[in-house]
């Protein structure tokens, strides 16, 4: 389909970008990531600093699923379901060098993204189990209470259960960090078969293809 401006059709040798992601898919992508590569691979475990690293990404990720439901087009989980048979399609294309732009996550991404969502929530649910006292004396009383629940639950079933909840935490925080980083080979496989600069969206927003020759 060919697109025009209000100066008449698009220089076909430099296709013209594509809206892809708005500002809170941007935001909250770069602050998940930059919060899993600090506290998987620089900050201290059980450090204080790793504990409000954790609440900062639980928040993005909160936001990501509100905006899910309520956000753009492109941002809305109706925009990429899961789907086996579109994802081998996908492959195939790319593999024969057949290229379509999606304006939200290809077949392929989808699967990756909710992996990473899936193994972020067992992390943070593990996280807030394991943690006791992450915030000070004067804190919301409330959401002490909240967090109550989970002392309460530790302290009627002893050590082996807070073992289990550690060890389920930390093999799923390993888990998020062994897919961040075949997801980043893959989106720079795909910009490199596709000529879609799929960083580069992901920071300014929006999709832009190689010029052809």
């Amino acid at each position: 389909m060919t697109e025009t401006g209000p100066e008449g059709p698009a220089d076909k040798s430099t296709p013209p970008p594509a809206p892809a992601w708005d500002p809170v898919v941007r935001l909250t992508h770069w602050c998940v990531a930059f919060a899993v590569v600090l506290n998987g691979l620089i900050v201290e475990d059980e450090s204080l600093i790793h504990i409000w690293i954790g609440y900062a990404a639980i928040a993005c990720l909160l936001l990501r699923f509100f905006w899910g439901v309520i956000g753009t087009d492109e941002a809305r989980f109706t925009s990429f379901p899961p789907s086996i048979a579109a994802a081998k399609t996908h492959l195939a294309d790319l593999l024969a060098g057949r290229h379509k732009t999606y304006r939200s996550h290809n077949p392929i991404g989808t699967w990756m993204v909710y992996a990473l969502w899936g193994l972020l929530i067992v992390v943070s649910v593990t996280g807030l189990m394991m943690e006791s006292e992450p915030f000070p004396p004067h804190a919301d009383s409330a959401f002490q209470g909240f967090l109550s629940l989970f002392q309460e639950y530790e302290r009627g079933h002893g050590h082996g259960v807070d073992k289990v909840v550690e060890e389920i935490h930390e093999v799923a925080a390993n888990m998020v960090l062994f897919l961040a980083m075949i997801h980043v080979g893959g989106v720079f496989l795909e910009q490199r078969l596709s000529g879609t600069r799929l960083v580069r969206a992901m920071i300014s927003g929006e999709k832009r293809a190689r010029p052809t020759e």
